[in-house]
């Protein structure tokens, strides 16, 4: 009896065994991505009981067309296929569609969140593709951790990004703050955002001077991001908690925090503070909150408000008075802060206050953002 047993655990130990080896096996020889040599990607997915497929994505052609669906198409073994037209150089996300539920390529292991979405991502060759990829150049390190934050009561978590050479020297380094949207974390700058990737390849250029970058985590009720504090494995979600101080309010811990354990240059002309959307308005509102900290302001399409308030714009107009090197404002023109922008800069013109504009195409997107913070850093410190 108990041979018997045996031989029947290894007949259905080898029958799993052979179904996940035909699974793999089937998975293995479907290539998707498919990166051509034109630029144009193609797509498959193994799915012979489907009865309809689509990618749905953030694609540019190379003629400035927006794709952002495409119908695949069965072949006979139930491999559907979608190839784009060229696309311009980028970082691409992408989902499939499949009897309308949405999923990742099960053939790409790259993915990326987006406060609670998740996306395959692609890159393609050329201009913006290679500044945003790994690239045979001297390398910085990135560190997850943990600083005290007494204006909030609790220990949180930044991500720092430290230049190439900085453990085996002596050297001091300037600083950017860069802080994310609503709904993201710690994370975001580095993953969607590629912060690593930018600063080697701009670094390694001569492009941009080595400096230090921090990356905070802008949600005051949350310690770090989902799945990385006490709290667990939370669902990532936009929260507000009006009974909690502010991120502003506590910034200073950071930067007590970062120039007590990094070599940095502890002056105005070494420090800059940037940030996207929920981020450009805690930049707005730290930059004018600490005048005497920060001579370098990025906006990028900032949620921006409240000049009518005599505090706000009295603290504007000391900001003003006490001079900085480069406040630059960012946004795209479909972007659903474009207005709000535009009548903020129309208040800085209205009170002599300096500022740069860049406007660009598109909307409130990642693409726009990392091209921000390419276009910023190199205007950083100069000597």
């Amino acid at each position: 009896m108990k041979k018997l047993f045996i031989s029947l655990a290894a007949i259905l130990l080898s029958c799993v065994a052979a179904q996940a080896q035909q699974a793999l096996w089937s998975r293995a020889n479907v290539v998707s991505p498919q990166i051509n040599d034109d630029g144009s990607v193609t797509f498959r997915l193994n799915a012979p009981q489907a009865d309809k497929a689509a990618v749905a994505g953030d694609f540019t052609t190379k003629d400035g067309k927006d794709i952002g669906y495409g119908e695949m198409t069965r072949d006979e073994k139930g491999v559907w296929e979608f190839t784009t037209p060229p696309l311009r150089s980028e970082l691409y996300s992408y989902t499939f569609l499949v009897d309308g539920v949405r999923m990742c390529d099960p053939s790409n292991v790259y993915i990326n969140r987006d406060v609670a979405s998740v996306m395959n991502i692609l890159i393609t060759d050329g201009d913006r593709g290679d500044l945003y990829k790994v690239n045979d150049v001297p390398h910085g390190s990135v560190k997850r951790c943990w600083y005290d934050s007494p204006t909030l009561g609790k220990q949180r978590r930044m991500t720092v990004y430290t230049p190439a050479g900085y453990e085996q020297g002596k050297e001091k380094y300037p600083v950017l703050y860069l802080l994310h949207g609503a709904g993201g974390d710690e994370e975001a700058w580095m993953t969607l955002g590629r912060t690593s990737q930018i600063m080697d390849n701009l670094i390694a250029k001569g492009q941009c001077r080595p400096m230090i970058v921090v990356m905070t985590n802008g949600n005051p009720w949350q310690q770090a991001a989902p799945g990385e504090s006490a709290a667990g494995m939370t669902q990532p979600a936009m929260k507000f908690d009006p009974s909690q101080k502010s991120f502003e309010e506590a910034f200073g811990d950071v930067i007590s925090y970062v120039e007590s354990n990094y070599r940095t240059i502890r002056k105005k002309e070494a420090r800059a503070v940037a940030g996207l959307s929920m981020g450009g308005g805690h930049s707005f509102n730290i930059s004018r909150m600490y005048p005497d900290k920060f001579d370098y302001v990025g906006l990028f399409s900032a949620a921006v408000g409240g000049v009518k308030d005599a505090d706000v714009a009295a603290s504007l107009a000391a900001q003003r008075d006490k001079g900085f090197k480069l406040y630059w404002i960012a946004c795209g023109n479909t972007d659903f802060l474009y207005g709000a922008n535009k009548d903020y800069m129309k208040y800085l013109d209205s009170i002599g206050f300096p500022y740069t504009y860049r406007e660009s195409d598109g909307g409130h997107i990642w693409r726009n953002w990392r091209i921000y913070l390419s276009e910023f850093a190199p205007m950083l410190f100069a000597k």
